[in-house]
C-alpha cells in the first residue's frame, strides 16, 4: 500500500470518526432534551399556576367560593355522572377542575373530584354508582361525612322555551354551576340547615303555588336547592315566631295583619329577628307603622323610570347602593313590576357612623335620576313637580340594628330587608327577568341568615353563537359552501396555469 492509499484510508477513518461523534452528540442532545422535557412536565404536573385570560371568566370561581373552600376542614368527594355527549358535560368538568385547582394547597380540605362517563366507562360508572347510591345518569354527587347531595341538570342549568315560527325551541340561558355546587358543599358540610318561614293567611305568595303569575314555587325550589328548609307559617293562634326560624319572609300580603300578629312581629324584631318584607304597591297591610319604627317609610305610589323600561309597567334597574347584599351585583340587571318606593325616613340614611342601638338604613336598589315615584296612581305616569318624588328613588332597603361590624360580641343584630315588589321573584317574574332577580333575592336572604359565603354568586349566561335562518337563507348558504369553494379553487388553478405558461 503506497503513501497516497494510506492517507486516503486515514481520511476515511477520520471522516467516519467525526460522523460518529456528530451523530453521538446529536442523539445525546435529543435524549437529554427528552429527559429534560419529561422532568419539566412532571414538575409542571405537580407545581403549576393557571391564569384565566378569557374576557367572560365563565369558569372562574368567585371570591365567596374560594373563601368557603378555605374554611372547610373535612374530606369531600364530588363525582360527576354526566354522559360525555350531554351538553353540560364539559361545563361541569371544567368547573369541577377549578374547584380541584383552588383546593390543591388547602391542607384541611381533602377534595376528591371524579369525572365518570356512564356511557363510555360502564364498569367504573357501575362501581361508583353503587358506592354513591346513584340510580340515574346525569347527576353530580357531593359527599362528606356520610351526608350526600345530588344535583341534576335542572339544578345546574336553566332553560327557556321560545317559539321560532311554528317550532318550539328550548335553549340554555343561565348556567348556575358555581352557585349550585357551592350551595351543595355548604349544605353537606354545615351542621344544621337554616329554616326560613313564609307568612301565609293574608293573601301572600304561596311556596306551593305553581301558577306563573302569583306562585312562589320556583323561588322556593331555589331556596331548598341552596340548603334552606322552607316552611309556611300561620300566626293565627300563636304567641311567637318559632324558635328554629332563621328568617321570616312576608311576601305580598293583600290584607291587613291583625294587631296580635303585628305584636308578634314587633317582639320578634326587638329580639334580633330577621325579616324579609316584599310589599306591593296599592295595599295597606298594617306593616307601615311597624316599619316606620325601623326608619323605613312606605308610600302609596309606584316608581316609574322611562329611561329603563319596555312596556312602562316594569322598572329595570342597574344602579345599586353600597351594601354587602349588592356589592357583587354591579352590572347585573334586575327587573321590578310596578314597585312602590321604599325610602329611609328623612335623616335616617346611613351615610356615616350610627350608634349600635339605632337602625342603620341603606338603600339597596334605586331608579335612575330620570325616574320618579308617581303619587297619583289613577292617572298616567307624568312627573308632577311638588307632588311626585324625583329620582333616584329607592325601591329596596336593608336595615340593621345591633353590634357594629368588627365588635366581637355574642349578640346578633336585627336585620330587615324591605322590597317594594313581590312580583319580581314570582314564577313569571323570574322567567321574564332572568338571573338578576333571583340573585338579588338570594343575596338578601343569605345576608339575613348570615350566609355571606353564598351571597351574589351569580349564574352566567352560556356563550352561544346562534344563527336563526329561514329556508331561503339556508339555501343560499348551502350553495355558497357547496359551489363557491370549489369554484374559487378552480379559478385559482386556472390563474396559476396561465401564469406558468407566460
Amino acid at each position: 500500500m503506497n503513501k497516497k492509499e494510506k492517507q486516503a484510508g486515514r481520511s476515511i477513518w477520520r471522516y467516519r470518526g467525526r460522523k460518529f461523534i456528530i451523530g453521538f452528540n446529536v442523539w445525546t442532545a435529543i435524549c437529554l432534551g427528552m429527559i429534560l422535557l419529561i422532568m419539566v412536565n412532571c414538575l409542571a404536573g405537580r407545581y403549576y399556576r393557571r391564569w384565566d385570560i378569557t374576557s367572560r371568566g365563565y369558569y372562574r370561581l368567585s371570591d365567596k367560593t374560594k373563601g368557603m373552600l378555605a374554611g372547610l376542614d373535612c374530606e369531600l368527594d364530588i363525582v360527576s355522572f354526566f354522559a360525555g355527549t350531554h351538553e353540560l358535560h364539559d361545563d361541569i368538568k371544567y368547573l369541577l377542575r377549578e374547584y380541584e385547582y383552588e383546593s390543591r394547597n388547602l391542607e384541611k380540605l381533602g377534595l376528591n373530584v371524579v369525572i365518570v362517563d356512564p356511557v363510555r366507562d360502564f364498569a367504573a360508572a357501575r362501581e361508583a354508582a353503587e358506592k354513591y347510591g346513584v340510580n340515574n345518569a346525569n347527576v353530580v354527587v357531593f359527599q362528606s361525612g356520610g351526608r350526600r347531595k345530588y344535583l341534576g341538570e335542572d339544578d345546574i342549568d336553566d332553560y327557556k322555551n321560545s317559539l321560532i315560527g311554528k317550532r318550539s325551541d328550548k335553549r340554555r340561558y343561565l348556567f348556575r354551576g358555581e352557585q349550585a355546587f357551592s350551595s351543595a358543599i355548604q349544605t353537606i358540610t354545615q351542621i344544621a340547615r337554616p329554616v326560613v318561614y313564609v307568612l301565609s293567611n293574608h293573601g301572600e305568595r304561596a311556596i306551593d303555588d305553581y301558577s306563573k303569575g302569583t306562585g312562589y314555587s320556583r323561588i322556593s325550589k331555589v331556596m331548598t336547592r341552596d340548603g334552606i328548609t322552607v316552611k309556611k307559617l300561620d300566626l293565627v293562634g300563636k304567641n311567637s315566631i318559632p324558635d328554629d326560624c332563621s328568617a321570616l319572609v312576608v311576601a305580598g300580603p293583600q290584607k291587613e295583619l291583625a294587631q296580635s300578629e303585628l305584636a308578634i312581629l314587633t317582639n320578634y324584631l326587638e329580639h334580633n329577628g330577621r325579616v324579609f318584607f316584599l310589599l306591593d304597591a296599592g295595599f295597606q297591610t298594617g306593616l307601615e307603622s311597624l316599619l316606620a319604627k325601623w326608619s323605613v317609610m312606605l308610600e302609596m305610589d309606584v316608581v316609574v323610570d322611562p329611561q329603563y323600561t319596555r312596556t312602562g309597567r316594569e322598572l329595570v334597574v342597574t344602579e345599586y347602593g353600597d351594601h354587602p347584599i349588592t356589592r357583587n351585583l354591579m352590572g347585573v340587571m334586575t327587573t321590578f313590576f310596578m314597585p312602590r318606593s321604599v325610602m329611609p325616613l328623612p335623616g335616617k340614611t346611613s351615610t356615616g357612623a350610627v350608634p349600635s342601638d339605632k337602625p342603620r338604613v341603606v338603600p339597596l336598589v334605586l331608579s335612575s335620576g330620570k325616574g320618579w315615584a308617581e303619587k297619583e296612581l289613577n292617572q298616567s305616569a307624568v312627573f308632577d313637580a311638588g307632588i311626585d318624588q324625583a329620582g333616584p328613588v329607592p325601591v329596596a332597603v336593608a336595615v340593621e340594628r345591633g353590634p357594629l361590624g368588627g365588635i366581637n360580641v355574642e349578640i346578633n343584630p336585627t336585620r330587615i330587608v324591605v322590597v317594594g315588589d313581590s312580583d319580581f321573584v314570582s314564577n313569571g317574574g323570574l322567567e321574564e327577568a332572568g338571573g338578576g332577580n333571583e340573585c338579588l333575592f338570594m343575596s338578601a336572604l343569605n345576608w339575613l341568615i348570615e350566609r355571606e359565603t353564598l351571597m351574589a354568586i351569580a349564574p352566567k349566561p352560556p356563550g352561544e353563537l346562534r344563527m336563526d335562518m329561514n329556508a331561503r337563507q339556508i339555501r343560499i348558504v348551502f350553495a355558497v359552501i357547496s359551489f363557491g369553494g370549489p369554484a374559487m379553487l378552480a379559478l385559482l388553478g386556472i390563474a396559476v396555469l396561465l401564469f406558468r405558461r407566460r
